[in-house]
């Protein structure tokens, strides 16, 4: 443990700043830290978590709260959420975020907790944007946790899943925050109309348009709010007024993050389940925040060979025609060859007998690489192979009847195997046809 001089011990336990609850937002200050909470009842769209039968709420009532990682986008409580809680358990609360704080920030914070423990003090230690901890600094947590020097409060709008290390969320319960909605927005704005005492200028279809331009985000809303509340208009705004006025919101979305995949993974699986409305829905999402469309592009080739296949052998074709037309007319003329692409695979016979044939193929080539081939089908071209049986024997299929010689061509050691099964769907209902027809004659031929 960490010695301290006995001026260091007044220091540590005279009040902190972050010990006192935060005094009363300035008028200065923005709207939105303004209208922060006082009470966790005050928290809006999170009733799941807050409320009486929530998580939070069975650990407020219990007065013991267990180390948590609070998950969820932009602007819906994290923060607010974290320093409540000590509030409301007596806790002493520290916040620090993982964008300005290193191992040095960090010691400090552990070895000032570890000598209020000596007076009966606990800490709550907040860590916004946690994830942007390295895995060695993660870790450095582990021991402060386990011994209960520190409750850890995380925040993250990334999957813990991946942003964080698995010794960390076994010892932490992760919590998720829902976007909030259309009734959570719209009391938020109404709060701060009460605060302020002012009303937004804007008409009813306006007011609707700014909260879905908030996309879930309380934060982005209120400073928006603010915005209008500090000018003066003639009339209230209409959407398309409420539009030239306020700058667009930038869609929130990391190419190499979580909403990145989350969005390519809906996008895949409408296509799958034959949604081409849904799927139109997360394209454009992708598009509109800044997806590189070759990017999407060779996902729709994916989707057209893992999910259709040989049911509809032009969703390929469309999908390659499409990469080539984009390629020749750019954006954003040429965005609209991929959302044809998308559509024709969305709306086409679906079938993954391909996908399935490849995985079986390939598990069995590891398992049996060593066998050679049958001689027959071997081609021979010096004497010595012809000597030893390559080519030997060989059933020349246009010559037999119906073209079709019906010859054993696997290996010997390994039995015909059935690696593809098309389905009765689309153009494999003709497969499935000619695959029956040649097993038929097969059966036929191999009869004495």
């Amino acid at each position: 443990m960490q010695r301290f001089t006995l001026a260091e011990m007044a220091d540590l336990f005279a009040p902190q700043p972050q010990d006192r609850p935060p005094p009363s937002a300035s008028t200065d200050a923005p709207l939105a830290d303004r209208l922060r909470p006082h009470e966790l009842s005050q928290v809006i769209g999170q009733d799941h978590l807050t409320g009486q039968d929530g998580a939070i709420g069975r650990m407020v009532a219990a007065s013991k709260l267990n180390s948590m990682i609070l998950w969820g986008p932009p602007g819906t409580g994290k923060t607010s959420i974290a320093r409540l809680l000590a509030e409301a358990v007596g806790m002493r609360y520290v916040a620090i975020s993982a964008v300005f704080s290193g191992v040095a920030d960090l010691k400090k914070v552990f070895a000032e907790a570890e000598a209020m423990t000596l007076t009966g003090r606990r800490t709550l230690l907040f860590v916004d944007e946690i994830h942007r901890f390295n895995r060695a600094q993660q870790d450095g947590f582990l021991p402060v946790v386990e011994n209960g020097t520190i409750t850890l409060v995380g925040a993250t709008t990334e999957n813990p899943s991946f942003a964080l290390n698995a010794a960390i969320l076994s010892r932490a319960q992760v919590l998720i925050l829902h976007r909030l909605d259309a009734a959570a927005l719209g009391k938020l704005l109404a709060r701060a109309e009460d605060a302020t005492g002012l009303r937004l200028p804007l008409t009813p279809p306006a007011r609707e348009a700014l909260i879905a331009s908030a996309d879930g985000d309380g934060r982005f809303l209120l400073n928006q709010a603010e915005t209008l509340f500090d000018v003066s208009l003639p009339a209230p705004l209409d959407p398309e007024g409420l539009g030239k006025f306020l700058m667009r919101r930038v869609a929130v979305y990391d190419k190499d993050r979580d909403g990145h995949y989350n969005l390519i993974s809906a996008l895949h699986k409408s296509v799958r389940g034959s949604d081409p409305q849904a799927a139109l829905y997360y394209l454009a999402r992708m598009l509109v925040a800044g997806e590189e469309p070759l990017y999407l592009l060779r996902r729709l080739v994916r989707m057209a060979v893992e999910d259709i296949g040989l049911a509809d052998p032009q969703a390929l074709v469309q999908c390659l025609a499409a990469k080539d037309a984009y390629e020749f007319l750019g954006s954003p003329e040429g965005e609209l060859a991929i959302v044809q692409a998308l559509l024709y695979i969305a709306t086409a016979p679906k079938s993954n007998a391909a996908y399935t044939a490849h995985k079986a193929a390939w598990k069995s080539a590891r398992e049996t690489g060593s066998l050679a081939p049958p001689p027959n089908i071997l081609n021979a071209p010096t004497k010595l192979m012809k000597d030893i049986g390559y080519g030997a024997d060989y059933a020349y299929d246009h010559d037999a009847p119906d073209g079709f010689s019906g010859a054993d061509y696997w290996p010997d050691g390994l039995a015909p195997q059935t690696y593809y099964r098309p389905v009765e769907r689309g153009f494999e209902r003709e497969v499935a046809r000619r695959l029956e027809w040649w097993d038929r004659k097969r059966r036929e031929r191999a009869q004495p």
